[in-house]
């Protein structure tokens, strides 16, 4: 666990990287959710580039697909992608690496857009393994500026209706959205308590940016039966860096090279900090 926590400095820095190449990029977004992606891909997940077409895999969607780049960092770790490629031709014109996930590369299950999709299908897609005769568990990742779509609502509620206990929700809940605080905007108070009531079971993860605490979390997960689980992991929007941390304006920014040079000083120090525990 402890390579992981290093790496995802790593991750953060390619993602950065990523986004200054192409000129645009929901960085906050995907510094936020950045843990979660990798303890899917490296400890949950029976997905890899040897297995992503055979049909007993497990399936993940990204439905806040705006943070892709994030997406793209860790998809070229677990070697569905090439990070040179992604970096050279990263929201260019023609190139298949667009600001959203996009269905005709390896390793992605389902192209987005418009937000508040991503829960239904991954309903219908848990639901059709389970008709199949299969276990294969399926993941989503949504945004907590999402849930305002009535769409996420009608997922939860079928989600529930036929006991999908191989489906697993997380929340990126990092409370900012491209127009200010989530909870100004559409609040979302008692969230757990509005997501038990539709038959979910829920777990807190305090801290949605800590491995150990996703770790535990997503165990829990697959432990639960009878019922799908959601997890809501409360993160740092930005986080990496006091230059992007908690602030809304940095939802789609592209850094300064002052900026740049700041984050990625911040992101080497919490690398090294790790090797010095």
């Amino acid at each position: 666990m402890e390579n992981l926590k290093r790496r995802a400095y790593d991750l953060r820095r390619d993602t950065l990287d990523i986004i200054m190449a192409g000129g645009g990029g929901h960085i906050g977004g995907d510094m936020s959710v950045m843990d979660t992606l990798i303890e899917l891909y490296f400890n949950q997940m029976n997905i890899s580039p040897e297995n992503r077409e055979d049909p007993d895999r497990d399936y993940f969607i990204l439905s806040k697909g705006h943070a892709v780049e994030a997406y793209y960092a860790v998809l070229c770790a677990r070697g569905f992608l090439d990070l040179e490629d992604v970096r050279a031709r990263f929201s260019r014109f023609g190139s298949p690496y667009i600001g959203h996930p996009n269905n005709k590369l390896p390793g992605m299950e389902m192209n987005s857009g418009s937000l508040g999709h991503g829960l239904p299908v991954a309903v219908g897609l848990a639901l059709g393994n389970r008709m199949s005769g299969r276990d294969s568990r399926t993941y989503v990742v949504m945004g907590d500026g999402e849930l305002a779509e009535g769409s996420v609502w009608e997922g939860f509620m079928s989600g529930h209706m036929y006991g999908l206990d191989t489906l697993c929700a997380v929340i990126d809940r990092n409370r900012l959205q491209i127009s200010g605080s989530t909870e100004d905007v559409m609040a979302q108070e008692k969230l757990a308590d509005r997501v038990r009531s539709f038959g979910w079971h829920v777990v807190n993860v305090e801290d949605g940016n800590d491995l150990d605490a996703l770790h535990a979390a997503f165990a829990e997960a697959r432990e639960t039966k009878g019922c799908p689980t959601c997890l809501i992991a409360n993160t740092v929007k930005g986080k990496g860096s006091p230059v992007m941390e908690n602030k809304a304006e940095w939802h789609h920014h592209v850094p300064t090279v002052e900026e740049y040079e700041h984050i990625v000083r911040d992101l080497d120090a919490g690398k090294e900090a790790l090797l010095n525990v």
